[in-house]
This record gives structure tokens, C-alpha cells and sequence, in this order.
């Protein structure tokens, strides 16, 4: 472990017979203890270190996590990339890294599919980008985190030979040996499937259709492919990205079974906008006294929604965001209640003293079981903006403005989902009042999905099917 304490040393090959499930290449004395109960057949892959931890490093006043059950301890805030190769040139790319790094952040995530929106001439100038910045860089001093795409009929081009990406043992390794490639280094941290090879509901598509089921590459064949990049010392440790209870649940049994390496983290879209996917029942999967599986969220901002520019569509900053310069991108948070629930929450935000990105950020920030909160940015001035909330922001926001968020979470749930034509509640109308039962201290959890729009047309008035869009799948 370096003197700043980034836990981002290369990994040993994996000790025959010994479970990467258990401890994947963990070899504090503790860690020996629990493998010797594994043994013995007792539970305890959810509680091989807690991942709670807080407290700055290095002298940065950031606060640093456990990523679920591996030895990574990260920063809150994760710098995201999507960008570079797109929006930003290779020069901006590495001030912005040098900027956040030099801010205490320790773990950039980046994927084979950037920079977004996903195009052939474009495709891995993420990644030139940030292996050229990381020359520059001990690579110790680095939690590299990256994905490699799931199912798609559009992307084939990112292989060799294929006309359908899949998460196989022979796309899985040709994704890695090229990201190692194009990123300049020998292995990487923390490697993620970007979507599922099976159908499942993604970018903005809410509900899952039942006729789309197909067949997908067994979650076991994807662990053991995993694990023969471990064992290699290629990839330290692995996770999932747009995935649903299910699929944790299986990934994690298989590893369980089989002696396979688990998953460590989840990256899923979350904020003031899309919060249900999540809450309804991935925080208890997810939870670190049971499967232990670290969220990194991202969008917090709601695609950029949530940093207020697109609630003047005629101001400079609206034009140049990334909604208006790639039409169709993130579709859901324009044809949706996003931009009317948008204004609510700016208003909120200025009712208590705060920014939106203020509110939108702090309110990720303090939820107990987000890990870090993905940040991205196309301007050193948004960056700063940006990690300010993370370093000198009220945290965590005060109960008052907590109770205020549930409000109109209460009358509007997540609004990207809905169409603005859709019959709704007025503005005027005030939220329920929750009974002596359902108060903060009470037993109702937070997020119930309950619609409180009235039917219409003899239909749900969710019935419409949302549109998916192509904003982090080709």
C-alpha cells in the first residue's frame, strides 16, 4: 500500500484451490481468518471489511470508502470520462485528471465503449487519453476502473471478428488486452460488464418486457473468464453496470457455487431523478451486511439536467450541453416531467440557501449506501463546481431540506419515466402528510413506487412505454 494509503498495488496470481470469491488475492491476516472459516463452510464474503469507512487521506479532505469486499479503499467522488475524445481534446482531458487527482481523487472510470455518444471513428480515444495522462503518473497512485460492453448488434465494430458483442470468455479477453493497450498499463483495478448480455431494461426503458427475453451467456462462463484475467494478474477485481437484482444475485451465487471471483460493485444510474431502479430492493441486495456490493452512481447530475442549464434552453450553456449537441441522447430526460421536477428542486435549492448542483450532489453524497458518486466534466470550471460540494458543502444536508426532497419525491417518483402530458398532480397540490407510522423514524422506507397520478384512457397512466435511449449503449 502506498503512503497515501490508494490500495492500488498490482495483484499476485491467485493460490490454487484457494476461493477468489472469498478473498480475491486479499492477504491481511484477518482476511486468512475468514478464508480458514470459508473452509469450514461458514458465511463470510459479506463481511470481510466494512465498507463504511470514512475519513480523509493523503491530506485531502475527501472522504474514502471501501469498495464492497475488496481492498480497495476509493475516493467519494469518481472521476467519470466519458467525454474525452468528443467534447474534450486530449489537453483538457489531462487537466482535468491532474485537477481531480490533485483534489484527492484516486479512481477514474473509464470503458472500451467511449468516448459517448459510442461511434466507429471515435471508439478507445478515452482511453489513448488517459493512458498518455497516466505516464505522468505512479501508476500506485491510480485505481483504474473500466467495462467491457455487453450485448449489442450495433458495436460490433470494436472487435476483430465480430458482428454481435457479447460477454464471453473471447470478447471478454480481447476487450481487456486492448483497453490494457490503449490505457499503458498491465492491468486494471476494477473491470465491469457495461450492460448485461442478457435483455434487460436499460436508458430509460423502466419496466422489463417479458417478451424480450433471449438467451445469454451463462453467469458462470462469465466468472470463469474473469477469473483466468485474474489469475494472470491482468484484472484485480470485478463488477457489473445497468444490472438489476437478479442479476447480482446470480452473479453472486455463481460465485459462491463455484469458488468463482464476486463482484465487488455496481454502477447504476442514480439521482434526484432516477432513484426507484435502485431503492426498491437493489439497496438491500447491495447492502454491506449482505451481498456487500459497492454503488458507484452514475449521473448524479441527471445527465446535466440537475446543474440547472437546460432550464433556460435559449442560454449558451443549454446549447452546448450534450442533450442539444447529440439529438436523441438521453432522450428521457427531455420528453419527461425531468425538466418540470427540475424547476422544483432549483426552487427548493434556493428556499434553503443551496445551488441545485448543491442539492443534487449533497443528497447522493450522504445516501448511506452509494460508495462514490461518478463525476463528469467538460470544463475545469463544472469540475471545480463540482467537487466543491464533496469538499467544503454542508454535509451531511440538513433535515429540513431532506424532508422537503421526500416531498416531492412523494407526488412525482422518478420523472424521466413519465410523459409530460400524462394527467399529474398540481404543483399546489401539498404532499401526503406521513402518519406517526410512516415518519422518518418510523418504518416506511423511503422510495415506495406508488403511482399518485390518476389513470387515464381505462389504462395505467404509466401504460405508455417509455423510448430506451442510446446514451451509455450503442
Amino acid at each position: 500500500m502506498t503512503a497515501s494509503g490508494l490500495s492500488a498495488l498490482p495483484p499476485r496470481k491467485m493460490t490454487p484451490g484457494i476461493s477468489s470469491f472469498s478473498c480475491q488475492d486479499i492477504s491481511v491476516s484477518v482476511f486468512s481468518a475468514r478464508l480458514r472459516q470459508a473452509a469450514n463452510g461458514r458465511r463470510c464474503w459479506s463481511r470481510l471489511i466494512a465498507p463504511s469507512i470514512r475519513g480523509s487521506q493523503g491530506g485531502s479532505p475527501l472522504q474514502y470508502r471501501q469498495l464492497g469486499d475488496s481492498d480497495l479503499r476509493i475516493s467519494e467522488i469518481t472521476m467519470g470520462t466519458m467525454t474525452y475524445g468528443q467534447q474534450n481534446t486530449e489537453k483538457e482531458a489531462h487537466e482535468l485528471l491532474s485537477y481531480a487527482f490533485d483534489q484527492g481523487i484516486n479512481i477514474i472510470d473509464t470503458s472500451e465503449a467511449y468516448p459517448i455518444p459510442m461511434k466507429k471513428e471515435t471508439h478507445g480515444r478515452t482511453d489513448l487519453y488517459i493512458g498518455s495522462w497516466m505516464k505522468s503518473r505512479s501508476r500506485d497512485q491510480v485505481i483504474l476502473a473500466t467495462k467491457v460492453c455487453g450485448y449489442s448488434k450495433q458495436a460490433g465494430y470494436i472487435r476483430d471478428n465480430a458482428e454481435i458483442l457479447r460477454v464471453d470468455a473471447t470478447n471478454i479477453r480481447e476487450s481487456v488486452e486492448k483497453s490494457l493497450k490503449r490505457l499503458s498499463t498491465d492491468y486494471i483495478d476494477l473491470l465491469q460488464i457495461h450492460w448485461p448480455d442478457r435483455y434487460v431494461p436499460l436508458f430509460g426503458e423502466f419496466t422489463y418486457n417479458y417478451n424480450k427475453w433471449r438467451q445469454s451467456v451463462p453467469f458462470s462462463e462469465q466468472l470463469s473468464a474473469f477469473q483466468d484475467l485474474i489469475t494472470q494478474g491482468k484484472v484485480r477485481y470485478i463488477g457489473v453496470s445497468n444490472e438489476t437484482s437478479f442479476g447480482v444475485l446470480e452473479f453472486v451465487h455463481s460465485a459462491k457455487v463455484l469458488g468463482l471471483p464476486k463482484i465487488i460493485s455496481i454502477q447504476n444510474s442514480y439521482s434526484l431523478l432516477s432513484r426507484c431502479r435502485f431503492e426498491v430492493d437493489l439497496v438491500e441486495v447491495c447492502h454491506h451486511n449482505n451481498y456487500n456490493v459497492g454503488l458507484l452512481a452514475y449521473s448524479p447530475l441527471g445527465g446535466g439536467n440537475l446543474s440547472g442549464k437546460y432550464l433556460d434552453l435559449d442560454s449558451e450553456a443549454a446549447k452546448m450541453g450534450r442533450l442539444n449537441l447529440f439529438p436523441g441522447y438521453m432522450e428521457r430526460y427531455r420528453n419527461s416531467l425531468s425538466q418540470e421536477v427540475t424547476k422544483l428542486y432549483s426552487e427548493l435549492a434556493k428556499k434553503h440557501g443551496l445551488t441545485l448542483v448543491q442539492l443534487a450532489l449533497g443528497f447522493v453524497r450522504d445516501r448511506p449506501f452509494v460508495t462514490s458518486s461518478i463525476i463528469g466534466a467538460t470544463s475545469l470550471d463544472q469540475l471545480k463546481e463540482d467537487i466543491d460540494v464533496f469538499l467544503s458543502a454542508v454535509r451531511p444536508l440538513p433535515i429540513e431540506v431532506s424532508d422537503d426532497v421526500e416531498n416531492i419525491f412523494k407526488r412525482y417518483k422518478d420523472p424521466s419515466i413519465f410523459h409530460p402530458d400524462d394527467p399529474r398532480p398540481t404543483h399546489a397540490q401539498p404532499a401526503p402528510t406521513p402518519s406517526h407510522r410512516e415518519s422518518r423514524t418510523g418504518a416506511r422506507p423511503h422510495g415506495l413506487l406508488t403511482d399518485p397520478r390518476p389513470t387515464h384512457a381505462g389504462k395505467p397512466a404509466d401504460a405508455r412505454p417509455p423510448t430506451p435511449t442510446p446514451d451509455r449503449e450503442p
